[in-house]
């Protein structure tokens, strides 16, 4: 398994000059449309009710980026490092845009996932680059020892100053338009968040088609083995806010949720940072198709994961 995620690994997937403005474009757009559904009473409502939202930003921040590190170590002896470091990566990266959508469909509580994503999505410059620099120095380190590698140098400062203009002027502007021009955001919010969910798809399908050029046909099969780590990672991510919330006594509803908002990240984020070659720079970073790969399949496979939890909450009562 080892030796073919490492053939994975091999391959050098980056975008060229207008390709990498397109995806910046693309997530500005999908950025200010989350943005545009942040109130200033969303924060304010945190302090009213503060358990189950304090509970979901833990688990998002601290629980799943730890869980994913672990997760990473104990199957350091079938997968490499690029893959493992591509975990963190996610793991670092905000709630995704459709997990308000699987929570009402869930019958959760939305207006908890509405603040779930609103504050990850606005702190997201400062705990993204944060939390990978953490996680993936610790399980660089730890590789180091056990695979004779060299250490990885996680990039930090330049991801901070990278997120910070491609996440916050996006977010900001959305704000601001939503708060000076309420009655046309809400508007235009629903369409461009469908609109967003569609380019954010075809982002993932641009990164996948980079892959697949790269790749020999004759191994196309393996793309399934990666599969097989995206479905550990997601489930681990679900499991986290599923049993995270019911440990702290959360109701139902809650609980329903917080499962999704853990389990749901937005990987176009990491897509975007990866292919940024101020962050990670391709001489340094030139083998990154395992990063790549595990970041554009989990933005497949945890809309899967959302509808398939969603749909069982809905149906059951599973609390």
């Amino acid at each position: 398994m080892k030796e073919i995620l490492a053939s994975l690994d091999a391959l050098k997937i980056n975008l060229g000059a207008q390709e990498m403005f397109l995806v910046n474009i693309i997530l500005a757009i999908v950025m200010f449309g989350v943005a545009l559904g942040i109130k200033m009473q969303t924060f304010k409502d945190v302090f009213r009710n503060p358990k189950s939202v304090i509970t979901g930003i833990t688990l998002q921040w601290i629980a799943l980026p730890a869980m994913t590190c672990l997760l990473a170590i104990v199957l350091n002896p079938f997968i490499t490092p690029m893959v493992a470091i591509g975990m963190i990566l996610v793991a670092s990266c905000p709630g995704g845009n459709i997990s308000n959508f699987m929570s009402s469909l869930s019958k959760g509580n939305v207006e908890l996932s509405v603040s779930m994503t609103a504050i990850t999505t606005v702190f997201a410059p400062l705990v993204t680059p944060l939390n990978f620099w953490l996680w993936g120095t610790i399980y660089s380190r730890y590789a180091t020892l056990h695979n004779d590698i060299p250490t990885l140098e996680i990039p930090f400062a330049d991801m901070l100053m990278q997120i910070l203009l491609i996440l916050g002027i996006p977010i900001i502007l959305g704000m601001i338009f939503s708060h000076y021009l309420p009655k046309a955001a809400d508007k235009i919010m629903k369409p461009l968040q469908v609109l967003s969910i569609l380019l954010f798809l075809g982002m993932v399908i641009v990164s996948l088609k980079q892959v697949l050029a790269a790749l020999d046909p004759s191994v196309y099969w393996s793309i399934l083995v990666i599969l097989t780590v995206v479905i550990a990672h997601n489930a681990t991510a679900l499991c986290t806010g599923f049993f995270g919330a019911k440990l702290m006594h959360l109701p139902a509803i809650d609980r329903h949720s917080l499962t999704i908002e853990v389990g749901i990240q937005n990987s176009g984020l990491g897509l975007t940072l990866l292919f940024n070659p101020a962050i990670f720079p391709p001489e340094v970073w030139e083998h990154n198709g395992g990063m790549v790969l595990i970041t554009a399949l989990w933005g497949v496979w945890h809309i899967v994961s959302g509808l398939i939890v969603s749909s069982i909450f809905r149906r059951s009562n599973i609390a």
